[in-house]
């Protein structure tokens, strides 16, 4: 069962009336999440931290991961599951919750602290787990979404009323998959600047299939990002704050910029956790 918490922080990517309903009252027929979001929290010393002394340990762990990962080493993770209850909460409380909340099928949650770059990751199911993965976006996460992708779009085999646009972009999308993990700059599809006609999205849907990597990022305004069916393909979408969709993309890349932390903020990262760590020594 899905964490309620990650539940009321991530909406829908596209609600009900975010698209015009076609003369055959066909709607599009996105994976829909619920629509609050909780504002992110951030991190506090715990006035009681001698109290808790494996949490302050937790810590120093994640600092001293931090500090090799900013200084240019692979991600790492450091693993929290032996922690009592309350040392967790102690780390919890010491990490803060930041803009990016990520959700991974039923199984796998994941959410940025207030320092980039250090991810608070919970796994569901019979290998529960509990810990803290340091870099650009929680590990194995990406490699999960598209172990079963397909590799390139096809035309789908129903009917859609009204197409105009889409079946033509099919062509372009295939054209810039090969590639993407060294090409230096993602290639976007820029819906919102194409005439198109529900039709055509209801096509784009089921060309590309339908992913359940999820991820809502407020660093950029509301932006909520899906991984589809197709390798590297993403829906990025830019909502305002009524909630009405204002840029829908199709984004090639290996990760959207908009959901992963730049080296920059994980070494802006480990200068303040190693501020907040001073504090237990």
């Amino acid at each position: 069962m899905m964490n309620p918490d990650i539940e009321t922080l991530l909406s829908a990517l596209v609600g009900p009336g975010s698209q015009p309903d076609g003369p055959d009252d066909a709607k599009l027929d996105y994976m829909i999440m619920p629509e609050e979001m909780r504002v992110f929290s951030m991190a506090s010393i715990p006035a009681d931290a001698a109290d808790h002394g494996a949490g302050v340990a937790a810590g120093e762990a994640i600092l001293a991961a931090l500090n090799r990962v900013a200084a240019g080493g692979p991600e790492e993770s450091v693993d929290l599951a032996h922690l009592a209850p309350a040392d967790l909460a102690f780390v919890d409380q010491l990490l803060g919750e930041g803009e990016v909340s990520v959700v991974l099928g039923e199984s796998h949650q994941a959410q940025e602290s207030v320092l980039a770059g250090v991810w608070r990751v919970r796994q569901t199911g019979e290998r529960r787990g509990d810990r803290v993965d340091i870099g650009a976006f929680p590990a194995g996460f990406i490699a999960a979404a598209f172990g079963r992708a397909q590799g390139e779009v096809t035309i789908p085999e129903k009917s859609f009323d009204g197409l105009f646009n889409a079946p033509a972009l099919i062509a372009e999308i295939n054209a810039h998959i090969p590639g993407t993990a060294t090409r230096a700059e993602p290639h976007v599809i820029n819906l919102s600047l194409l005439p198109h006609t529900e039709g055509d999205l209801l096509f784009l849907e089921e060309a590309l299939g339908k992913g359940d990597l999820i991820i809502l990022s407020r660093g950029y305004g509301n932006c909520r990002i899906r991984s589809t069916g197709t390798r590297h393909n993403w829906w990025v979408r830019y909502f305002n704050s009524q909630d009405t969709l204002i840029l829908n993309t199709i984004e090639i890349s290996p990760l959207p910029a908009v959901a992963q932390a730049a080296p920059e903020d994980i070494a802006d990262s480990a200068e303040r956790l190693a501020e907040i760590m001073d504090t237990y020594r």
